[in-house]
C-alpha cells in the first residue's frame, strides 16, 4: 500500500532506474512524468501516440529502445486523451519488450499507471498491460476514482509471473520508509479501504455529462475527442495558441480550462467532467461566446 499513485510511481522509478538510464513515456504525458524520471537521474524518452487514433506507436517504441532503456511508463486509460489501449496493443508491446530484454541481456520493466482504470465509458473493457508481461508493476490510487484528491491511498501490485516477487516486495517496503519519508498511507485510510472498495462510482451520470459536453461543444463548432475513459475532455482550441485561448476563457468568461501545451499536446485544451450540472449549464454558453470572439479576433488580425 502507498499514499497515492505518485508515490507508487516514484518508488518504482527509484527501485528500477540508475543514473543515465532511459525511461520511455508516451506523449502527451501527464505533466509530472518527466520531472519524476529526471529526479532519479534518468532521461525521459518521449514517443508520441498516433495522431489520429491516439494509440501507442509500437514501431517507434521498438525503435527507441536502446541498451540504456530500463523501463517504459504506460497510462491506460490515457490522460489526457482518454484512450483505452487494447489487448492486441499490449500483446505486441509485451513481445517488443521481451525481445529487447533478451537482446540486451537485462529485463526492461513496464510501469503501468492505472489511476483511471475504473473510470471507463460505454461498458468497455479496460485491461492491464501487467496481464501480458511479467516484468510489470501496476500502480493505482483511489483519489481520482472517488474524486477526493486530498485522500491519498493506493498500491503497487506485481503480477504472479514477476520473477523474484518476494525480494522486490521487500525492497519496495524498504524504499517506502527510507528515501521518501513515510510513504505508507495513514492508518485511517487503511481502515477505510474495505468500505472504499464497496462504493459504486456513478459512471452513468459521468458518461451523461461526457455525452452532453461532447454534443454541445461539437454543435458550437469545436473539435472534440470522445474519451473512452478518465473524467477529462480534450478539445481543439480555436487558436493555435491554446494558452492564449485558455486565458481568454478565464479573463472574459470566468471559465477555467487546462491548456494543452504544458501537457505536450499544443493546440488543445482539457476540461473536467467532474463539474456539476449547474456549472456545465452556466459554462456552455460561455464556450460558445468565447469561440465566436476568438474567430472574430482571428479574422481581424489575420492570425
Amino acid at each position: 500500500m502507498t499514499n497515492g499513485t505518485i508515490v507508487g510511481l516514484a518508488i518504482c522509478l527509484k527501485m528500477l532506474v540508475e543514473e543515465d538510464d532511459e525511461v520511455i513515456l508516451n506523449l502527451p504525458p501527464w505533466f509530472g512524468y518527466r520531472k519524476m524520471i529526471q529526479s532519479v537521474g534518468a532521461n525521459p524518452i518521449g514517443i508520441p501516440v498516433k495522431p489520429q487514433t491516439f494509440d501507442l506507436d509500437l514501431e517507434k517504441i521498438a525503435d527507441s529502445i536502446t541498451e540504456k532503456t530500463r523501463a517504459i511508463l504506460i497510462n491506460s486509460p490515457h490522460n489526457p486523451t482518454g484512450k483505452i489501449f487494447s489487448a492486441s496493443t499490449f500483446e505486441k508491446l509485451a513481445n517488443i519488450l521481451t525481445e529487447a530484454s533478451k537482446r540486451y541481456g537485462k529485463p526492461i520493466y513496464l510501469i503501468s499507471d492505472e489511476t483511471f482504470s475504473r473510470i471507463i465509458f460505454d461498458n468497455q473493457e479496460c485491461l492491464s498491460p501487467t496481464q501480458f508481461y511479467p516484468y510489470s508493476f501496476l500502480v493505482y490510487g483511489y483519489s481520482k476514482t472517488w474524486m477526493a484528491p486530498g485522500q491519498r491511498i493506493g498500491y503497487i501490485a506485481l503480477p504472479e509471473t514477476m520473477p523474484n516477487r518476494p525480494e522486490i516486495r521487500s525492497l519496495i517496503g524498504q524504499l517506502q520508509g527510507l528515501y521518501f519519508g513515510w510513504c505508507f498511507p495513514s492508518a485511517l485510510m487503511q481502515y477505510a479501504l474495505e468500505d472504499l472498495e464497496k462504493l459504486d462510482l456513478n459512471l452513468d451520470k459521468l458518461q451523461a455529462k461526457r455525452d452532453r459536453m461532447v454534443t454541445e461543444l461539437q454543435n458550437m463548432g469545436y473539435e472534440v475527442n470522445i474519451p473512452q475513459g478518465t473524467f477529462f475532455l480534450l478539445v481543439k482550441s480555436p487558436w493555435e495558441d491554446d494558452g492564449a485561448f485558455a486565458e481568454l476563457l478565464a479573463t472574459n468568461y470566468q471559465v477555467f480550462v487546462f491548456p494543452g501545451t504544458p501537457q505536450e499536446i499544443p493546440g488543445y485544451f482539457r476540461l473536467s467532467l467532474t463539474a456539476n450540472d449547474e456549472m456545465i449549464t452556466q459554462a456552455l454558453p460561455k464556450f460558445k461566446a468565447a469561440r465566436e470572439e476568438a474567430l472574430k479576433i482571428e479574422s481581424k488580425t489575420g492570425s
